[in-house]
């Protein structure tokens, strides 16, 4: 069968999150398999071409996971037509104008979130892009995790009976940068003039998480911080750090027909030492029965097999919790999330199917809009409603 060149052009990957999930484990492990499979036996083998600002970067990446191209020129890489892709890893404030240079090159898109670092930007894009005519995606990757998909599994069985409330914990500490230290995260994630702020990058991630596992978010209450006023950058400089390191969030979710509100709180933070299953848990408790699930590893707890405690301050707790908890089987083999979204994305491409990928720039918008309503909400002290965004397609998959 034919095997399809797809060209590439993959803008600002020398990042760790570009080189690592979308490079690496993404776009090289695709190579290797031999291509994405088409529903009619046609394979398409990726071919890109890696994009960015540092000659040198770019050449070592490049030698190192056996790619052949490279280029610091955006524009000329945008002008050959035997590429028709575009991805963006580059930063959120640059994204809007990069995105629209491949649009109006009649580049298809597919990109990293946040879409844009403002609303009517992200709008702007999603609204050019449907415009062209050309297809669109943003990474939502969370929806591929295991321990999610897990959940997912869980929902669609009927499991949670009517599903009552969601928790999620998400963060860890990262270092300040001194004390002989180094900070895990780059110093631009707590500077607000370089489009920082835990609540900008993760609200993105829990609006898509929220509306397509348990419904669509209708209104948002969020409250931030900046615990730590001060960091050591990656040159060993001192810096005040302007952006918030802490998110509290509590949202309001569509519960469907005749049903109450799902309440959803979500805690995001990188002041936080972690005493739980993992980086992040979302704990999902419905008339039926309850889960809490990580990135990789889901534990159930039905109705029938519920412990019954009781209030008694005064004597040491006799029940185990932990251990009236199941673990869910691995019963089948999960695949990269990025890589997954991706092969659904290429598939989207050349399989032209106009319900085949849901999580589009429009969708991209959704997060940027939370992100934004969470901003003003922390600023005004109050719970914010959520509009319909025109465009966006109902979320829950």
């Amino acid at each position: 069968m034919e095997t399809i060149r797809l060209g590439i052009i993959m803008n600002g990957v020398t990042g760790r999150m570009g080189t690592n999930q979308h490079l690496v484990r993404s776009i090289c492990a695709i190579r290797a398999q031999g291509g994405v499979a088409l529903a009619d036996g046609r394979r398409v083998m990726p071919d890109p071409i890696l994009v960015g600002r540092n000659a040198d970067k770019l050449a070592a990446l490049a030698t190192a996971h056996g790619v052949t191209r490279t280029s610091t020129n955006l524009d000329a890489a945008l002008a050959n037509p035997d590429d028709i892709l575009y991805f963006d890893a580059a930063s959120t404030g640059l994204r809007p104008e990069l995105i629209m240079k491949a649009i109006k090159a009649g580049k298809h898109v597919y990109t990293e979130k946040p879409t844009a670092p403002t609303l009517e930007q992200a709008l702007a894009i999603a609204q050019a892009a449907k415009a062209a005519g050309i297809k669109h995606g943003v990474v939502q990757d969370k929806l591929w995790l295991p321990g999610l998909l897990k959940l997912k599994m869980l929902r669609d069985s009927g499991f949670f009976g009517r599903i009552l409330s969601v928790r999620g914990e998400f963060g860890y500490w990262v270092f300040e940068g001194d004390w002989g230290q180094p900070a895990q995260r780059p110093s631009w994630n707590y500077r607000k003039e370089d489009d920082g702020g835990i609540i900008v990058d993760m609200l993105c991630h829990w609006r898509y998480v929220l509306d397509n596992l348990f419904g669509e978010v209708k209104s948002v209450a969020c409250l931030g911080a900046t615990h730590i006023p001060t960091r050591v950058d990656e040159s060993g400089k001192t810096y005040k750090a302007t952006a918030d390191d802490a998110a509290y969030a509590t949202f309001e979710l569509d519960g469907g027909a005749g049903q109450m509100p799902i309440i959803a709180q979500i805690n995001s933070s990188w002041t936080t030492r972690v005493r739980r299953d993992d980086l992040v848990t979302f704990h999902v408790d419905g008339t039926l029965g309850s889960a809490v699930a990580g990135l990789t590893d889901c534990w159930i707890q039905p109705r029938a097999a519920t412990p019954k405690p009781v209030w008694n301050p005064d004597v040491p707790q006799t029940i185990d919790f932990f251990a009236t908890w199941q673990q869910m089987p691995s019963n089948m083999v999960y695949d990269n999330a990025f890589k997954v979204e991706w092969e659904l994305f290429i598939r989207h491409l050349f399989d032209d199917t106009s319900t085949s990928f849901a999580w589009d720039l429009f969708a991209g918008a959704k997060g940027v809009q939370l992100a934004e309503l969470g901003l003003k909400s922390w600023a005004e002290r109050r719970t914010l409603d959520v509009p319909p965004l025109a465009g966006a397609k109902p979320a829950r998959s």
